[in-house]
């Protein structure tokens, strides 16, 4: 994965809750929505191995452990996976973490993993469909023949139509303090734009903005699930936030017999 992006991670480490109205809250609600697939796609979450591939600070690897899952987690990120580590023994959770890219998952020593979960928009950080392809190859050789990969992304369907320039601002307070949090998307062609994410907090009754910037390419759902079946994956479909209770469009899949 590019620089840039762990660069970014790396920067936002630190805040990456503030983007959060109740960070904590929504990893509870992240995790029983995908608790509730993983039960459907897989059985009983708390008999499950699970390799997070895209951790960041933990929101879904907390979540969880905290359920009874088995899950190893890495990220790109350093300071993103310290931050995990840190969380994970705030909360006495027994979770593995490493340091690796998904490009090349060498670093993690375990296979057979009964489900790879990949969320929060990660995968379109990548620049091309080669290095998607390799991504997802990599994930596959993590699982057992007839294993569930997990990962969601954006509804770039809808969003290279409407190629939004501004989301929010959101309002949130914390202790009588109050938080404000917007992004701005600068698109330089039809799929790839610049993301720009502003955190402005009041303190001590002055306020503070913080700036996070990456890039993305808007992948179509189309797209995505052709190139993560030439990966080794069958069975691919989409489940929408309607139906499944997660805040973005989640793909499923499952491993072939022939890593």
């Amino acid at each position: 994965m590019a620089e840039g992006v762990k660069r970014f991670y790396d920067r936002l480490a630190g805040s990456y809750h503030l983007m959060f109205d109740d960070w904590d809250a929504s990893i509870k609600r992240q995790a029983a929505a995908l608790a509730a697939i993983l039960e459907r796609e897989c059985g009983a979450p708390t008999s499950l191995r699970i390799l997070d591939c895209a951790c960041g600070i933990g929101t879904q690897t907390l979540g969880l452990a905290n359920l009874g899952c088995t899950v190893t987690a890495c990220d790109v990120s350093p300071a993103s996976v310290e931050r995990a580590r840190v969380e994970a023994a705030k909360r006495r959770l027994n979770v593995q973490l490493f340091v690796a890219d998904m490009l090349d998952l060498s670093e993690i020593p375990d296979r057979n993993f009964d489900a790879v979960v990949c969320m929060d928009n990660a995968l379109p950080h990548f620049e091309s469909d080669e290095q998607l392809f390799q991504a997802a190859t990599q994930i596959r050789r993590k699982l057992r023949a007839g294993a569930t990969f997990i990962g969601s992304i954006r509804d770039y369907d809808s969003l290279v139509q409407e190629r939004p320039v501004v989301l929010g601002p959101a309002f949130f307070s914390d202790h009588g303090n109050r938080r404000i949090v917007h992004q701005v998307w600068d698109w330089s062609d039809e799929r790839r734009y610049a993301f720009h994410l502003y955190i402005t907090e009041e303190v001590r009754g002055d306020w503070e903005s913080q700036h996070y910037f990456s890039n993305y390419r808007a992948v179509l759902r189309e797209e995505f699930s052709r190139i993560i079946q030439a990966a080794g994956f069958v069975a691919c479909r989409w489940i929408l936030p309607a139906e499944s209770g997660f805040y973005q469009p989640i793909v499923l899949a499952k491993a072939n017999n022939t890593p």
